[in-house]
């Protein structure tokens, strides 16, 4: 092998690599032993063919070679290929080259046991390799992989042995491998390790690099054009391409049996190609070996969003269900099933899902549904997905599936993963309102969970308030067809909404007091927090209400109110919202001297004189046993940056829509509230002012018209028929 062309050509894909937009995540590689090493590896293409070897290059520091189809070698990449290591499955001299260069650690191998793609991940893992009343071979992986590792370390025993009783045969067999230093041989040792490759998003669209082809490559194969298309796609619109090494497989202890050892010991000649009498029992051990492999290989899937998409909708009984209750079911699987395994999880599933209840935004079940609708997996019909069965029946064709059917490709992924396939069935198949029901119950228990959690930690005596002014509300309601979400505004916590909520619970709605994150506890939590927080709060507020209700209004005080805005633009279904002194403008002295005191912290940072920045700013509060009285000036800049972001927002506001404000506001400006009111996109919406001179007017003295206002706008909301 041409070492210098291997690392020349590392360069020129390490070049590559610096230009395209995917994302390589690499795990448990510290798990690599430093002995000569077969790696396994899930996927057969040209991407794996050339990156997987530049990566565990860098981790092994030895050349890694590869063992490619022979039909990799045909047209204009066959030179490339070889440069970087690929090996053809039809090289005169394959085996020897192998065993030699394991056994002198002259270079690690890759070997791909799939060949290309399983039609059905469990028939690899499947005892038998054909059916008891056919001749026909059932498709599984090779066990070649394992062949080559036991081979190796039968030579590298036999020749320590042979060495050990100063045999002849040992020179013979050195000089058969044209092996000149015997050192790392007695030294050394064979494993196999298991490498899964999962790829997310996997999309196959036209892109620079399958128009390049097209264009230059004369009689383009179609296997070739589909890995233009789908690994191009992967290089150059981003792709998350997660890499997982598993536990490293000792070949030795399948040779430690009389039969083998007896061949392995023995003082006669034996070539590479010789059958011997423990032939057939290798033959098994390669076997067993595989199946070991493999399922080390298919349990390491990094499971993702398309996955539980794919897979719930393989395991559907029936062929239509709504969205809403389709991406419930998925964020079930995400948020709690998917956590009751041992799998491995995209880096997305880290962080909250509810999103998939509400606006989408990272856009996991809108690229989904893009992808199912262009392939005829399903259609879209009045908020209805019909499910097309024979696109998850039929056989996979190798060649054009990740193509013409990519969700049956990323369902057979998970096939292996049988814990996981039994939560899916077992969510698949529930009643739409118990999926309803744990939903809501879920994310109560998660809002109650976070919320101690925080008190505890932020917990500051003397400061913080009793756990019942911070805890969230869930108020039951009589009827199901419309409940109503509260925000309450910064530096307070939901007992600021409980008048409202008690008012609209009495007359017969389901109520949910939202907890923002960073209230309720301390101002130390509320420094530390972001407006994709705050966002996320509200959200599951929504997401939690509009599953027992069938239609949601949500409402909000102050910047709860700009939250509230931002929640009904976004999600696009809510009935309907009302924003209670929005704070477009701020009048307060100390949030106007913010700006000056957040220029001020950053020339402390720039001088090392942290002592001398002030974090907060001390304030008389209107509700002092609701809100805090040290004002986080990182808060208060928060709260402007989400403002200022709303603002160009609100013409998008098709809701129906109450503002309610007071004139005498000496917090929020009214003119300011004004404004944002002419900029509300919203046919329906209606502005109503207070003579107040204070800023809390939902709940104390005079609160009572305040809450019929919105009781009206409610009541005005329920008898609008859908």
């Amino acid at each position: 092998m041409n070492n210098f062309a291997y690392l020349a050509t590392g360069s020129m894909i390490r070049l590559m690599q610096s230009l395209s937009r995917a994302k390589v995540i690499i795990h448990n590689e510290k798990q690599i032993p430093g002995d000569s090493i077969v790696f396994v590896v899930n996927h057969f293409t040209r991407i794996e063919t050339l990156l997987l070897p530049y990566h565990i290059y860098n981790l092994t520091a030895l050349p890694v070679w590869s063992l490619a189809d022979y039909s990799f070698f045909e047209g204009p990449f066959s030179g490339f290929l070889e440069n970087v290591g690929a090996v053809s499955t039809r090289h005169p001299d394959r085996d020897r080259l192998m065993v030699k260069s394991l056994l002198t650690r002259e270079a690690n191998w890759i070997i791909y046991p799939e060949g290309c793609m399983l039609k059905h991940k469990d028939n690899a893992l499947d005892r038998p390799f054909f059916f008891p009343s056919s001749k026909r071979v059932r498709p599984h992986a090779h066990s070649g992989a394992a062949a080559l590792a036991l081979r190796t370390e039968f030579y590298r025993q036999r020749l320590i042995k042979l060495v050990e009783r100063g045999d002849p045969e040992a020179a013979r067999l050195q000089g058969l491998f044209r092996i000149c230093d015997l050192r790392p041989v007695l030294t050394g040792k064979t494993w196999i390790v298991p490498v899964n490759i999962t790829y997310y998003p996997v999309r196959a669209r036209e892109n620079l690099l399958s128009r390049l082809a097209e264009r230059y490559i004369d009689n383009i194969s179609e296997r070739l054009r589909e890995e233009f298309l789908t690994e191009g796609t992967m290089l150059f619109s981003g792709v998350d391409i997660d890499i997982n090494f598993g536990q490293p497989i000792d070949v030795c202890q399948s040779l430690q049996q009389a039969i083998i050892e007896r061949d392995m010991y023995s003082s006669s000649p034996i070539n590479l190609d010789d059958d011997l009498p423990s032939s057939r029992l290798m033959r098994r051990e390669a076997g067993h070996l595989m199946r070991q492999y493999m399922a080390d290989i298919y349990r390491m899937t990094t499971v993702n969003h398309d996955h539980l998409f794919a897979s719930l909708l393989k395991a559907r009984l029936f062929s239509d269900i709504s969205e809403d209750d389709f991406r419930r079911r998925v964020f079930l699987l995400a948020s709690r099933e998917l956590r009751k395994t041992d799998v491995y999880r995209h880096h997305s599933m880290e962080s909250s899902q509810v999103a998939l209840l509400t606006d989408d935004r990272y856009s996991k079940y809108h690229e989904f549904l893009e992808l199912a609708r262009e392939t005829g997996v399903v259609q879209l019909d009045s908020g209805q997905l019909i499910k097309t069965d024979t696109k998850f029946s039929s056989q996979l064709h190798l060649h054009r599936a990740r193509i013409d059917n990519p969700l049956a490709v990323i369902a057979n992924e998970m096939a292996p993963l049988s814990a996981l396939q039994l939560q899916v069935r077992k969510i698949a198949w529930l009643p739409d309102i118990v999926i309803r029901y744990q939903v809501a119950r879920l994310l109560f228990r998660q809002a109650k969970q976070e919320f101690l959690a925080d008190y505890r930690r932020f917990f500051q005596p003397g400061e913080s308030k009793e756990r019942t002014v911070g805890a969230p509300v869930l108020l039951r309601g009589k009827s199901r067809e419309l409940g109503v979400v509260l925000v309450h505004g910064f530096l307070a916590a939901p007992l600021e909404m409980a008048e409202l909520a008690q008012y609209l619970n009495a007359k017969g709605l389901w109520v949910y007091v939202v907890r923002l994150k960073g209230h309720g506890t301390s101002p130390d939590d509320l420094a530390i927090r972001t407006g994709r927080e705050w966002l996320e709060s509200v959200d599951c507020g929504y997401a939690l209400m509009s599953a027992i209700c069938s239609r949601v209004v949500i409402g909000g005080f102050s910047f709860g109110a700009g939250l509230a805005l931002d929640c009904a633009i976004r999600v696009k279904k809510a009935a309907g919202v009302f924003a209670v002194c929005p704070p477009l403008r701020l009048l307060d002295i100390s949030s106007r001297l913010v700006p000056a005191v957040t220029v001020w912290n950053k020339l402390m940072d720039l001088i090392a004189r942290q002592g001398d920045k002030k974090e907060f700013v001390e304030i008389a509060v209107e509700h002092p046993h609701i809100n805090y009285q040290r004002l986080p000036v990182a808060g208060v800049r928060e709260l402007q940056l989400f403002m200022r972001r709303l603002k160009p927002k609100l013409a998008d506001l098709k809701a129906p829509v109450l503002v309610v404000q007071a004139e005498g506001d000496p917090v929020v400006d009214p003119a300011g509230t004004r404004l944002l009111y002419e900029m509300l996109g919203s046919k329906d919406k209606r502005y109503i002012s207070f003579d107040f001179k204070r800023h809390g007017i939902l709940c104390g003295a005079g609160a009572q018209p305040v809450h019929e206002v919105i009781g009206e706008f409610i009541d005005a909301l329920r008898q609008v028929k859908i």
